[in-house]
């Protein structure tokens, strides 16, 4: 269903009719359109899609949105149906004399044959709205799948042909070929913490699994420096010792966290000169003695919700705090890290268009941030809107990654691990996400949401859901033998592979690296 510049007031109304259970829609139909925008523009886009009668649980909307008057308002789309009102499908902020582009979607709970889609303002005012090139696309649970495989195998994935010749460069035919996967080329972790250190069976459960870890609370200032001016490093650098051990790649968490709660008590009594040189103090001990250990540092945790710093300091001190960790540590990713800018669109401190407006806001100030953070503490996942903000922040050509991903403890084991393999599968088949860490930190009380395992290291329904993933998105044992050509192909996950040929009594052996690319990578072996 398509609309042009149709202006109302205040709220817009699509009718869409249901269709009956029986209309069958194709598993090769729609295919979901990626495109985003996060410009405001002068004439709104054509339509992405052309619409269609909902009969399937998912469905992704698009609109480009104007409104009167002077300034910008946060635009809210909701979705009313015959036995439920879904308050919040996707948001934009709006702005006036150009157009803003909203993407949302949705999951529907049960059937309805009368559902209206409308836009309101956020806080309720009266404003009046313009709507242009509005469309809205149903899809089914298996056509939404086949999307996340196509492009888990196009962008995880790449053809590999292996060419085997003598050293006077002949082909062999028949050659037999051996091909293992040694490592990831994407960073798949979770949290750690101190409960690792000297819980050897832990170690190895952990370092079996990842290829990236997190430092749950063990670096923050509260942990690092209770009293003002003992500092103590012990711990993280017993844990970091664990990371280097198993050549596993850790994300420095964080240098300061907004929230007052968190921030020590020492330091929430520091006013003016006093607060500026502990911060200082704090940035330079952590980031002189980590340096170039850390592959990312969540700067400023969490800034859209909370700002102590900011409070004490005045409005640049984050731009400082990004300023002087670049200088510290010039070689690691400065990111932004909060919550509920992909788990729901209901929070209005961290919409998307929140946090884009704060990433740029801060980077035209000069601040070296190179990454998006999103922490991802899902109740019930909506998988459109997740995909349709995962695509808006794509525009902005930064890595993402989702770094605190969890399941609410509120929901039973079984129900956690159905909506944890559904949020991996979204956020691994993204084309802009560049690493995943789950919030799994184990103790003997639990996890902070939710566990793997229990205490004694046995899969709980959560990490069944884990380790079938690693074993799917790993290349399996591949076997075969060289053709006509002396060739051998293949597609494998991105990485580094080792490869074994055998012809005769002659063997060879070699490595490779499979990086991403769209051209088929050759790898020549001569015997």
């Amino acid at each position: 269903m398509e609309d042009t510049n149709i202006t109302f007031s205040f709220l817009l109304f699509f009718f869409l009719l249901m269709g009956s259970s029986s209309f069958v829609v194709s598993f090769d139909g729609p295919l979901y359109d990626p495109t985003a925008y996060t410009e405001c523009k002068l004439q709104p886009e054509e339509p992405l899609y052309g619409g269609g009668i909902i009969v399937d649980q998912l469905g992704t909307s698009a609109s480009w949105v104007k409104i009167e008057g002077e300034g910008s308002g946060l635009i809210r789309a909701s979705l009313q149906t015959e036995n439920e009102m879904y308050n919040c499908v996707g948001t934009v902020l709006a702005k006036h004399g150009c157009w803003s582009f909203l993407k949302g979607g949705f999951v529907l709970n049960s059937p309805s044959q009368l559902s209206i889609l409308f836009f309101q303002t956020a806080d309720d005012s009266a404003v009046n709205i313009e709507i242009a090139s509005s469309s809205l696309q149903p899809f089914s649970v298996q056509q939404w799948n086949a999307y996340q495989e196509y492009m888990i195998n196009t962008k995880r994935k790449r053809a590999v042909t292996v060419h085997v010749s003598d050293m006077q460069g002949k082909r062999l035919q028949e050659a037999a070929i051996d091909v293992e996967q040694v490592s990831k080329d994407f960073p798949f972790g979770s949290a750690i913490a101190k409960t690792i250190l000297g819980n050897l069976p832990y170690q190895n459960w952990f370092a079996k699994r990842f290829n990236a870890a997190v430092f749950e609370n063990e670096l923050k200032w509260y942990a690092t420096e209770p009293e003002q001016g003992k500092t103590n490093y012990t711990v993280p650098d017993q844990m970091l010792q664990f990371v280097r051990a198993n050549q596993v790649i850790a994300r420095g968490h964080n240098i300061f966290w907004e929230d007052p709660k968190y921030t020590p008590p020492w330091v929430r009594n520091l006013t003016g000169s006093e607060l500026r040189l502990a911060v200082n103090s704090r940035i330079q001990s952590l980031m002189s003695k980590y340096r170039e250990e850390f592959v990312h540092w969540d700067v400023s945790n969490e800034m859209l919700h909370f700002d102590f710093y900011e409070q004490k300091l005045g409005p640049n001190a984050t731009l400082h705090f990004f300023e002087t960790a670049h200088k510290s540590d010039p070689l690691a990713t400065l990111f932004m890290n909060d919550f509920n800018v992909l788990e729901t669109c209901s929070d209005v401190n961290s919409t998307v268009d929140s946090y884009i407006s704060r990433l740029r806001e801060l980077r035209h100030g000069g601040a070296l941030m190179d990454g998006i953070g999103l922490e991802s503490h899902f109740t019930v996942p909506n998988l459109p809107l997740m995909r349709a903000i995962l695509d808006k922040l794509a525009t902005l050509g930064l890595p993402i990654w989702l770094t605190e991903v969890d399941i609410s403890s509120t929901l039973d084991k079984e129900t956690q691990a159905i909506y944890l393999e559904q949020v991996l599968r979204e956020g691994f088949s993204h084309p802009s996400v560049n690493g995943i860490m789950l919030w799994t930190a184990l103790h003997p009380n639990g996890c902070y949401q939710m566990c793997l395992t229990d205490n004694n290291l046995q899969n709980l329904p959560a990490g069944d859901v884990v380790d079938k993933l690693l074993k799917e998105w790993q290349t399996g044992e591949v076997e075969g033998q060289t053709d006509e050509h002396g060739s051998y192909s293949f597609y494998g996950f991105l990485g580094e592979y080792r490869v074994s040929i055998k012809y005769g009594n002659r063997t060879s052996s070699s490595t490779f690296s499979l990086c991403q690319g769209e051209e088929t990578r050759h790898v020549s072996i001569q015997l």
